[in-house]
């Protein structure tokens, strides 16, 4: 397996001689003819952070993927080609996430692209990924833009976004605390758009937003955020804070004594932001795709691999960007099995619209990979936290699980224009 770790002063030096290898002309198969060779690996970038804000879950998406990787290649690989792996850091920066999807695709002949949880990242290596036509799965980034205004032919998205976490706990929420909301948004895409989509549902069920307060990404003292709750008296707090960001704040609403009252909705919230917390930190309700313990076939035997692959690893249960980070892969293999083919648009044929069951995704309902959004319509999940734990690690209650139809972000569909398969550059990886 191989893996490549590269230093921001390293990659900042590499990035002119990445962006004249990016100026040749023509398809890449003709600049690529090793690529043809049966037997040489398939070779795939992992863009997962490994520093900022996203830099846990950045780990866990990056150890969902080797796992898949790992299990494919003991079947033997795809089509009889062993996949190997790069992994550079891409800082849960935009800019970074850029250079280093040039030096994946340019230097380290990568011929697929998997890895995000900012979607500000995301969006930026998709922008790279198009202009080479190498497909980009992002799987953990959740603003609805990803598969919205920012989609693209060669971009696949595995995570739920913030209107269907939305379309899942806003109208009830008004019905059981009230019309009165305050959003705590981190001011950036993700939570702007996640924020847009939950006023657009006040609006629809009689809601109003009292106030919405802007937190800069990297902020560690919630004091004046938390006082305006405190003046205001809100019903109810709709936070799309991630991160870092996030376990700051659960923090300080713990100490301050808020986590009771107002009522709180969290958009989503990733395993990595609360592992290890104490569980009062865990107030409020929050979406999520996939739970360790959801009573549904293959789940047990999912975690039991996990613990074997990595028995060092302080995070002894999965969650979900860990589980994102792999079907991501298994989907991307299964998909080139399916083509016969690397040819990537053969590939990105045999990724649109296809149908996962639930067994197979081990959630509650199937799921289908949208033709015209690129985003994995699934099943998602409402939890809190759980009183009564059956284990060390199981804090999440689950409390509900919607059907990918009834939280459907039909905002998203009306605003992708995906490009065309003949705009799209055409190689075989």
């Amino acid at each position: 397996m191989s893996k490549t770790k590269i230093s921001r002063r390293g990659l900042l030096g590499v990035a002119g001689a990445a962006s004249a290898v990016s100026l040749f002309a023509g398809p890449w198969k003709h600049n690529r003819v090793w690529a043809q060779g049966a037997a040489k690996p398939l070779r795939i970038g992992i863009t997962a952070d490994a520093s900022g804000m996203y830099a846990n879950s950045g780990a866990s998406d990056k150890r969902g993927m080797a796992m898949a990787i790992a299990e494919a290649n003991e079947r033997g690989g795809v089509l009889g080609r062993k996949v190997e792996f790069v992994h550079i850091d891409t800082e849960t920066t935009a800019a970074t996430g850029s250079r280093v999807a040039e030096r994946m695709i340019s230097r380290e002949q990568c011929g697929f692209l998997v890895g995000a949880v900012h979607s500000g990242v995301a969006n930026a290596i998709s922008q790279v990924a198009q202009k080479y036509g190498v497909i980009y799965i992002n799987t953990n980034s959740s603003s609805p833009t990803e598969a919205g205004q920012n989609c693209h032919r060669v971009k696949f998205v595995f995570d739920g976004n913030g209107t269907n976490f939305a379309k899942a706990a806003v109208k009830s929420a008004i019905e059981r605390f009230g019309p009165d909301w305050m959003l705590l948004t981190n001011d950036y895409v993700w939570g702007h758009d996640t924020a847009a989509a939950t006023k657009a549902l006040l609006k629809e069920y009689g809601g109003k937003v009292m106030e919405e307060v802007l937190i800069p990404q990297g902020t560690r003292d919630f004091t004046s955020a938390l006082l305006k709750v405190q003046q205001r008296k809100p019903g109810v707090i709709s936070a799309a804070i991630g991160g870092d960001d996030q376990k700051a704040m659960r923090q300080q609403v713990v100490q301050l004594k808020m986590g009771d009252k107002p009522a709180w909705i969290n958009s989503q919230q990733d395993w990595d932001d609360v592992y290890g917390l104490p569980i009062e930190t865990l107030f409020g309700v929050f979406g999520t795709t996939w739970y360790y313990r959801l009573d549904l076939p293959g789940v047990a035997d999912f975690v039991k691999r996990y613990q074997a692959m990595y028995p060092e690893t302080a995070m002894r249960s999965p969650g979900n960007v860990f589980y994102n980070g792999y079907m991501s892969i298994r989907e991307l293999l299964g998909a080139i099995e399916r083509a016969g083919t690397t040819n990537n648009i053969a590939v990105i044929k045999a990724l649109e619209g296809h149908k996962i069951s639930a067994r197979d995704r081990m959630q509650h309902f199937d799921a289908t990979i949208d033709a015209q959004t690129h985003q994995v319509q699934q099943t998602i999940y409402l939890a809190t936290a759980n009183k009564a734990p059956k284990e060390k690690d199981d804090i999440f209650d689950i409390l509900s699980q919607a059907k990918a139809e009834d939280v459907r972000d039909t905002d998203s569909a009306k605003l992708c224009k995906l490009e065309s398969y003949e705009q799209t550059p055409t190689f075989d990886a």
